[in-house]
């Protein structure tokens, strides 16, 4: 298996079809939805690939991508040493093989060699397990839950739990 920062033309078609995969699979999983994405220009997805604060890496399986991550930097100075883990997503095929944990290492890896992070977050709902316990065994923890914090389909509310990683 291939890891490996995304960044060009074709990898932003590949990105763009399993992204939309990951919406559709899995609408409880992210904050964005099917219905807002996938009418969304290549160019859009390019631009997302190619941008100064995010870090997007691929899983890539005999030239198919199989699971993706980004890592996101925010830009206010007082803000500065904190970074995001979003938009993970495995194909279900390839679960439960380690694609995730490696694609998380790969995330915690860029973060920590990024002068002046100390810290990384992320989102999961509170009922995904799998998820979860993969980013225990790397160092995060929850630091909070949000009741009802993501909506879904106008009637179906999910918790969401915060978790951190101190670098």
């Amino acid at each position: 298996m291939e890891i490996r920062r995304l960044r060009s033309l074709e990898d932003a078609e590949k990105y763009r079809i399993i992204r939309l995969e990951s919406l559709q699979n899995c609408p409880e999983s992210f904050v964005a939805s099917y219905e807002e994405e996938k009418d969304f220009s290549i160019e859009t997805f390019m631009h997302q690939l190619q941008s100064d604060g995010s870090f997007t890496y691929g899983a890539f399986e005999e030239n198919q991508l199989v699971g993706i991550i980004t890592l996101y930097l925010d830009q206010p100075y007082k803000l500065g040493h904190r970074a995001h883990i979003g938009a993970m997503y495995v194909s279900s095929s390839k679960r439960s093989l380690g694609v995730g944990k490696v694609l998380m290492e790969e995330a915690i890896r860029k973060a920590k060699s990024i002068e002046g992070i100390e810290q990384i977050y992320l989102a999961v709902v509170s009922t995904n397990e799998p998820a979860k316990k993969l980013y225990s065994t790397l160092g995060f923890t929850v630091f909070g839950t949000e009741k009802k914090g993501l909506r879904v389909d106008h009637d179906v509310y999910y918790d969401v739990d915060f978790m951190i990683l101190f670098l």
